[in-house]
Formats: structure tokens, sequence, C-alpha cells
């Protein structure tokens, strides 16, 4: 998987290289359970909540993540549906003809408008602010808005993935842990009786 940023930090029988993308660190594999431990100076639990600590963070970034993708999925809709009335007064113009629409006053209130030609539209840009544009310019902005939305989504999802990616790699990382210290004490339980006798 491609990243924005990367920097390499392998040890010896931990696993695959770390990477991270725009801010979220990479989860590293631990192939070797005891060399991560001694590499890393910690103990069991100590690694267990480490890595607990990082799943978590994982997952609020994640709830950041899939609520901006929500976002640019409602924007992306509208923005178009701005194209298409551009493109339809547009149209019109030259015609003589009066374009007749309904549009919403407020959620759910709609009223109907007679449209004479025009060359201009106003466009809501943000914090209150409407500005005045020619049909051209208008287009123009919409366009170039649709094409940095889609942008964004494409970067976002590709986020989205790599992020999963790692709570996947720390999840499995979590279970190897956990399962290797079991085995130790295992190992540790069947020794004891042996070395009474």
């Amino acid at each position: 998987m491609a990243s924005s940023s990367s920097t390499s930090g392998s040890g010896s029988g931990s696993g695959s290289a770390l990477t991270e993308r725009r801010g979220i660190p990479g989860a590293q594999f631990v192939e070797d359970v005891q060399t991560y431990l001694t590499q890393s100076g910690l103990d069991v639990g100590s690694a267990l909540a480490f890595l607990q600590e990082r799943l978590q963070q994982y997952k609020v970034v994640e709830m950041k993540l899939l609520a901006q993708q929500r976002d640019l999925q409602a924007k992306i809709p509208d923005i178009e549906k701005c194209l298409d009335v551009v493109a339809t007064l547009q149209a019109k113009k030259g015609t003589g003809e009066e374009l007749i629409t309904d549009f919403e006053v407020s959620e759910g209130i709609y009223s109907r408008a007679r449209i004479e030609e025009t060359d201009s539209v106003c466009l809501w840009l943000g914090a209150n602010v409407m500005l005045e544009y020619s049909l051209e310019e208008a287009t123009g902005l919409l366009q170039k808005n649709l094409d940095n939305a889609r942008a964004s989504l494409e970067v976002l999802i590709a986020d989205l993935q790599f992020l999963r990616d790692q709570v996947t790699i720390t999840q499995v990382t979590i279970a190897r842990v956990y399962n290797w210290d079991v085995h130790q004490r295992r190992i540790q339980q069947a020794a004891a009786p042996t070395a009474q006798e």
C-alpha cells in the first residue's frame, strides 16, 4: 500500500516494517513475541496494555474518518445538483424562455419560482457568506469543488483501508502476545512439579 510518508523500523524477528500514513502510525506485526518483548523492554502485561491503548487510538481515528467520509458523501450530490441547475440556466440562456422551478426554503418547505433569463447565480460559500458569480464562473467553481471533494474522498477511503489494516495487525499481535503468555505459563506449571520431585 502506498503511503504519503514512510519510515522503516524493523527489528530482528519483530516483523514487517512500520509505516505511517497521514499521521496514522503503522502497527508492527510481531513474528517472535520473545524478541519483541526483549527489544521493547516490556513485560507481557505492559505490552498488552500498550497494544490495547493503540487499538483504542485507532478506533477513535476511525470514527473521525468515517464522519468525514459521511460528510463528503453527502456533499458530493449537493455539488452535482448545483452544477445541474447552473447547466440548466445556461441551456435556457438566450431562448427567452422562463424557468419554473420549486426550491427548498426550509426543511420540508418549498416555494415555486419563476426564473427569467439570467447571467449570474448566487452560491453559498459557507459561514453565512453568499457571492454572486457569472454562470461560467459558477460552473468552474462548482466543478473545482466537486473534483476536490472526490479527490478527498479517495484519499479518505485509502486512509480508512490503511487504518483497518493496522487494526487487524494490532488485534493479531494482541492475540499472539496473549497466547504466548498462556503457553509460557503452561510450560512453567509443567516444569514446577518435576522440579519438586
